[in-house]
């Protein structure tokens, strides 16, 4: 039952309401360029209240010589409305790369004022670079099978000559004998991790409390590789499941708590932050599907090290990508393939001091039956919820 205050309190009008409601940030300009007016995605948007807001100018908020302020201009000499696409409008504060899309249109109603909307297009683009880190899964799968049968049957056959001649070789021969065991079983090793890509089996899933694994997942790393970290939580309590297999949801966090930690080796104050949070509105659709999938369950792993460089950033997911001196760069590969064989999304967002991996993911529902857990082909995009009452 609402309070006596909450009765008193003034209703928004329907315009404001409607504004409120929009999830894409809305802004009205004055002529002098001060903000007369924002809905609530814009205070999200550049994390400052609507009170604040209305006593800054435009000019204050974006960076200096920002396209979105002669943008403005124009709309105003022309009195004709004007797009822009991918358009930065990150500052330090805010965090770096803000990239999006801007409308801006003359207010006819009000002369000299101009109603601006922002349209982020991070979420648009993790839905084109997921599909690209998954047709990157699908030339590793090929290879993986060809490097199994082709080159694990003679590479037996080279450490059984190995072994051969060390009986019968000296103490200095048998070092070398010795060193060509050694290097076969590490390419063995190798070719073995890669195999996990050419696993085409369905993946069997079902209700997963992302608590737990993230609480499981954090034990391990403190009980080892990660014993000097201080972990922070900032967790959702209200989070429903996650339509996921338990087993491959730990060997994903797991493999990004790790890298992180390996991140985090000469920072003083090392931490790792763990978030979940329920997004609506991110909806995917998926090549070989007619419904949309929702991806509602953000899961982060967030850490203050030192970053990952510009020219990696882009191709990060893919194989053999690593700025590890002794990795493989299969380990981010592997996690890209878990979560899109999934059906759900992962995006790495760095600059320094500020690293997060960001995982959207499918959440459980009761009304569908998840017996048939992935397709039969083994393509990761073919593996979401709308696929499984397909049976």
């Amino acid at each position: 039952m609402s309070s006596a205050a909450e009765q008193r309190r003034p209703l928004p009008s329907d315009s404001d309401a409607i504004l409120d409601a929009l999830p894409n940030p809305v802004l009205l300009i004055g002529p002098d360029g001060k903000i007369v007016a924002a809905n609530i995605a814009t205070e999200a948007f550049f994390e400052i209240s609507t009170q604040f807001l209305k006593r800054q100018s435009l000019k204050e908020l974006v960076p200096f010589g920002s396209p979105l302020l002669a943008l403005i201009d124009q709309v105003r000499s022309s009195n004709s409305p004007v797009n822009e696409y991918k358009v930065d409008l990150g500052t330090p504060r805010m965090g770096g790369d803000r990239q999006v899309d801007l409308h801006v249109a003359p207010l006819t109603e009000r002369p000299g004022h101009i109603v601006v909307m922002l349209q982020e297009r991070t979420i648009a683009d993790k839905m084109d670079r997921q599909l690209t880190h998954r047709s990157a899964a699908r030339s590793v799968i090929a290879l993986a099978a060809m490097l199994a049968h082709e080159i694990k049957n003679p590479l037996s056959g080279i450490r059984g000559a190995a072994q051969l001649l060390e009986q019968q070789a000296s103490s200095e021969d048998r070092m070398l004998t010795r060193l060509i065991c050694d290097e076969a079983d590490r390419i063995v090793t190798l070719v073995d991790r890669m195999e996990v890509f050419g696993d085409e089996r369905p993946v069997v899933r079902g209700p997963v409390n992302i608590h737990s694994v993230l609480d499981h997942v954090k034990r391990l790393a403190q009980s080892g590789f990660a014993r000097n970290i201080r972990f922070i939580e900032d967790y959702d309590p209200s989070l429903p499941p996650v339509l996921a297999n338990q087993d491959q949801l730990i060997q994903v966090f797991l493999n990004l708590v790790k890298n992180a930690a390996e991140a985090l080796i000469d920072v003083p104050d090392a931490e790792i932050q763990l978030t979940t949070a329920f997004r609506p509105g991110v909806r995917l659709s998926v090549p070989g599907q007619k419904s949309r999938v929702s991806l509602p369950l953000e899961f982060c792993v967030r850490d203050n090290g030192p970053g990952v460089p510009d020219d990696l950033l882009p191709n990060l997911f893919d194989p053999f990508v690593t700025t590890k001196q002794t990795g493989s760069g299969l380990g981010l590969a592997l996690v890209a393939k878990i979560v899109g064989d999934h059906g759900g999304i992962i995006e790495c967002e760095s600059q320094p001091r500020k690293t997060t991996f960001r995982v959207l993911m499918p959440m459980y529902s009761t009304s569908v039956k998840h017996a048939d857990h992935s397709s039969r082909d083994g393509s990761a995009g073919k593996s979401s919820s709308a696929s499984q009452g397909a049976k």
